[in-house]
């Protein structure tokens, strides 16, 4: 496969060449990235050699963020090994470099994979290992990985029904693809399962469960972190995270409506694309609600707080008195719930969260977390967590507890990295 795949890029890299050149030189917020991708300004004397080298990398800001845990696991066991830290997006990479400051010798950007792009960074790195979180699989780096006989590891592997379709469909692509890997460390059985149904060796599949349940020890899980900007006063703070269009919507009658009956509840929107704060600022005026955008002020606006900007989430849940989980009530699979669970905050969410099935199904079974189907139901949830405590309580401590329950995942992922070695 890789020989049809290099052919094919001999073929396109001049059409495609002449474009990329193009964007890189007119475009400023592009020129220096695509060419720190292409390998220009790379050089061996700035991932000075110490242990040894573990290549980690994430595709964007979800990814990044699992990683986290990952990252401060092994330079808690592993303090010799160098540590280089790869993200693909623009946003990944600035997440990146805020959060994994001090735990990472060395940032650096992922390379197109173009195999002499490839070979360029693999000989000035020289990893020891690579270790890829999650998604954002290339043929090009993976191949040239193997060739040169350096261990690849995928961790918190997962395969969600629409990704299952795909690789299915062009499984001649992704059989020999996920072959490449030396270890596929999968979050459960049905996602092993899953790669077992595309042709992978089960010898090459562990169940090592989801990085997300041990962040809360790499990472404060304290209340009330102290905030970088003023809010009105509140009584109860209600926070969307992750939203996607058409949830907003929802999410503002349904506060508009409650707060007629709790003048002190306070909502803080953090949309899943940070651009469209404007857009659901202005969303909220149309129902007659003040709301400012985080990039704009400092400041939370009269009735809400639009959190346009990237990560500050998981900051914002450790005020939460009770999180709606966003993609869930439109068809995007859901995101994250453990983040606010981490906080013992009461999650809700909708009835699509297929990229977090287990997760979801496990804390509906354990009481710390709730289904919404839209307005009707998202209201009178609500309500009731808001004039029942010690409901509000009991769901936000069993929603920890499960987490809790959890944790271990780093321990298991750092033991199999030594083995690696």
């Amino acid at each position: 496969m890789i020989i049809l795949y290099t052919l094919i890029q001999l073929i396109l890299l001049p059409f495609l060449f002449l474009p990329l050149a193009v964007i890189a030189i007119l475009v400023p917020k592009y020129r220096t990235r695509t060419l720190r991708r292409l390998g220009i300004g790379l050089k061996k004397e700035n991932l000075t050699q110490t242990g040894k080298t573990i290549w980690v990398h994430a595709l964007s800001v979800g990814e990044v963020t699992s990683a986290l845990p990952l990252v401060s696991g092994i330079r808690k066991e592993m303090p010799e090994a160098r540590l280089v830290f790869s993200a693909s997006s623009r946003a990944g990479a600035e997440v990146a470099e805020k959060i994994l400051h001090g735990k990472v010798d060395c940032f650096v950007p992922f390379p197109f994979d173009i195999i002499p792009v490839i070979k360029r960074f693999i000989r000035i790195i020289q990893p020891d290992i690579f270790v890829q979180v999650e998604t954002d699989f290339w043929p090009g780096i993976l191949s040239v990985l193997k060739q040169k006989e350096i261990p690849s590891l995928l961790v918190n592997g997962r395969i969600s029904e629409k990704s299952m379709k795909s690789y299915k469909r062009f499984s001649f692509i992704f059989q020999p693809l996920f072959a490449s890997f030396h270890t596929l460390s999968m979050q459960n059985e049905k996602d092993k399962e899953n790669m077992i149904s595309l042709g992978v060796n089960r010898k090459q599949i562990k169940i090592l469960g989801n990085l997300k349940y041990d962040t809360a020890l790499y990472s404060t899980s304290a209340r009330n972190q102290p905030l970088p900007f003023k809010l009105p006063e509140y009584k109860y703070l209600f926070v969307a995270g992750s939203t996607h269009l058409g949830e907003e919507a929802i999410l503002l009658q349904t506060y508009k409506n409650l707060k007629e009956q709790f003048p002190e509840l306070y909502l803080i929107i953090a949309p899943r694309k940070t651009e469209r704060g404007k857009e659901i600022q202005a969303l909220a005026l149309e129902k007659g609600l003040q709301a400012n955008c985080r990039s704009q002020i400092n400041a939370g606006g009269r009735d809400l707080f639009i959190l346009d900007c990237i990560g500050e989430l998981n900051l914002i849940y450790s005020h939460a008195d009770y999180a709606f989980v966003g993609g869930s009530l439109v068809k995007k699979g859901g995101h994250n719930p453990i983040e606010p669970a981490i906080f013992a905050v009461p999650v809700l969410f909708g009835p699509d969260m297929n990229d977090f099935l287990e997760i979801s199904r496990q804390l509906l079974e354990v009481n710390g977390a709730i289904i919404v189907h839209g307005h009707k139901t998202l209201t009178a949830v609500l309500k009731k967590l808001i004039t029942n405590s010690a409901f509000c309580q009991e769901t936000g401590k069993a929603a920890q507890a499960f987490v809790h329950s959890q944790q271990g995942v780093i321990r298991r992922h750092t033991e199999l990295i030594k083995g690696l070695f």
